[in-house]
């Protein structure tokens, strides 16, 4: 279904198609990695699609040096590349070999950090893409486009476009379950469904605020290293996003934790149980869900830059997300309101960070300008000026 709308990472996989010998797309699972590479095969010869969960399909690999000489001129697509980590060696050697642009792409559900494979045996020799489920400016040129709908069920593709809430409920469910019983342990991590439930749910309530390794630890009945060994592992599946705070050698003290989000929105509501978005405008997480896909989104299109948020230490200064590039810095504030009230506190921090630019994002359609380099803005727009730069 996916296939319905196109993602704006489809000519940069074209492009390093030309550019590297391999080609990794990694991103969560159903985020649309497969139907992505299926729209760019489609109509050309060249490209081989091999799907790892396919017994079968394996079964072509059981010799795979001889499988990549013999299909040398053509792109092979490797999916769910995770499950078969012998092959990473073999792949340096043949690419080594024969090391022309675009013969291979692997896609996997698992960040370079647990496919360490990936960094170590073909460094130098692979483009490496994230995916992520969709974003507001590939959804939102559709005419039916409803911005409720998109931050209800959030951007996973069956999720986002299922017939009705019910439906992508029911998908949100399996998808969870799924990803407790097989996704963490085929990526070597044996956690029991029950306890992995329990501390998404712990994390989907503190979304938007302190990582506490310790308060979360003793939750769990775990020790805080545990707690955030257990951390790191959703966050290289891609169902956390860790945010740093911001330092520079500024005359205030700042908050030393970073903050945590549930990258999809329709899967925090899912974990707290929210089953309309009725439920969600009275429900206490509804201004951090707000704040979750902006700025899950602003990451994605800015992912050449740093980002972090800024607090002081006495909190009498905050902004939810800095954008840093080499040449200029970039405030975001998230309102989930659409007439926001700003505070002292932000106003503060923008004097003490002077950034080139503001933008305050609330759920409107229109902008307007608060002061100098300091604007009101929609999602869409916002997403749509970052994604040009």
């Amino acid at each position: 279904m996916s296939g319905l709308i196109t993602r704006n990472i489809a000519s940069e996989v074209q492009k390093y198609l030309q550019l590297f010998p391999a080609t990794a797309i990694l991103g969560s699972r159903q985020c649309g990695k497969s139907t992505l590479m299926k729209m760019i095969c489609q109509n050309e010869e060249r490209f081989l699609f091999i799907d790892l969960q396919d017994r079968r399909e394996r079964q072509k690999l059981e010799n795979a040096e001889l499988f990549f000489k013999n299909n040398e001129n053509r792109t092979i697509c490797l999916d769910e590349v995770q499950l078969m980590p012998e092959l990473f060696d073999c792949l340096r050697v043949e690419i080594d070999r024969c090391r022309k642009p675009g013969r291979f792409v692997l896609l996997g559900s698992a960040s370079c950090k647990l496919l360490q494979h990936t960094s170590e045996s073909l460094a130098g020799r692979i483009g490496i893409l994230d995916l992520t489920p969709f974003l507001v400016n590939e959804v939102s040129v559709k005419e039916n486009f409803n911005l409720f709908t998109y931050w209800f069920r959030g951007g996973y593709p069956d999720s986002y476009l299922a017939v009705s809430d019910e439906t992508s409920i029911l998908w949100r469910e399996n998808f969870l379950r799924t990803y407790m019983e097989h996704d963490i342990p085929q990526v070597g991590f044996p956690i029991a469904a029950p306890k992995m439930m329990r501390l998404l749910s712990l994390l989907a309530h503190e979304h938007g605020g302190s990582l506490n390794s310790s308060k979360l630890g003793a939750a769990m009945d775990i020790t805080a290293p545990t707690l955030r060994h257990y951390v790191d592992i959703l966050e290289q599946t891609y169902v956390l996003r860790i945010l740093p705070p911001y330092f520079r050698n500024i005359q205030k003290r700042l908050v030393k934790a970073p903050r945590l989000y549930v990258r999809d929105t329709g899967i925090l509501h899912q974990i707290l149980e929210i089953d309309d978005f009725n439920a969600l405008l009275g429900h206490p997480i509804f201004g951090l869900s707000w704040e979750g896909m902006v700025i899950e989104n602003v990451c994605t299109v800015t992912r050449n830059a740093k980002h972090s948020f800024y607090r002081s230490a006495n909190g009498s200064e905050e902004l939810d997300l800095i954008v840093e590039y080499a040449d200029k810095l970039i405030a975001i504030e998230c309102k989930a309101n659409t007439d926001p009230k700003l505070t002292e506190g932000f106003w503060k921090a923008i004097d003490t960070l002077q950034p080139d630019y503001t933008y305050v994002v609330c759920p409107i359609n229109d902008n307007y300008s608060l002061r100098e380099n300091v604007e009101v803005v929609g999602l869409q727009n916002l997403i749509e000026f970052l994604s040009k730069k």
